[in-house]
């Protein structure tokens, strides 16, 4: 798992330690020193640490004016003894959200199981974003976490499984993934 880095080539447009706005504005990275872990696994010390112990992040972009966030993750997801989601929401989200985000592109192609406890903040995260016209959308989760979430009824919050996943997202700039993710969602109602 220490192999495994945020993706980087988006590194031009955003920095996410550069970025006043942003939770981990000033963070410091070592490219040589592992010190966080997901269990007993070091992971490349670029992913960012918000709480969770077996979540970390990399906020790979974000445009306020266009109100959107590009999340990568990688580890478990594990609501149920964790609550993963509530030091997701309370030290990752709420700050974007106050900061004028309403829309979300989570990256879970790195993130191994899932976990489900209730769905409660994810209904709250995507009540404090639906009257901005915001929305969730989870790209190339793998099948099992998928199900999972969907068990738990948590696809009433956000976009996940057919057609958004296997996406080659990475070769799109931002902008574009933000017109695919749009695309992708009113596909899904229809």
């Amino acid at each position: 798992m220490h192999e495994i880095e945020p993706y980087y080539l988006w590194r031009d447009y955003y920095i996410a330690s550069n970025d006043k706005l942003s939770p981990f504005y000033g963070r410091k990275y070592s490219e040589f020193h592992f010190s966080n872990k997901i269990y007993n696994y070091y992971i490349h010390p670029q992913w960012d640490f918000f709480g969770a112990s077996t979540l970390y992040c990399k906020i790979l972009f974000a445009d306020y004016e266009q109100q959107f966030v590009v999340i990568e993750f990688i580890g478990e997801w594990n609501d149920a003894v964790h609550n993963d989601i509530m030091e997701m929401k309370r030290g990752l989200i709420d700050p974007l959200i106050k900061r004028g985000i309403n829309k979300f592109i989570l990256i879970g192609e790195n993130v191994l199981n899932f976990h489900a406890s209730d769905d409660l903040y994810y209904e709250e995260w995507y009540e404090d974003i639906k009257e901005e016209g915001g929305w969730i959308v989870g790209l190339n989760f793998r099948d099992h976490v998928v199900a999972e979430m969907r068990r738990v009824k948590l696809h009433y919050y956000m976009s996940m499984g057919e057609g958004f996943s296997d996406l080659l997202w990475r070769k799109f700039k931002p902008g574009d993934l933000l017109e695919l993710a749009e695309s992708l969602l009113i596909r899904s109602l229809k």
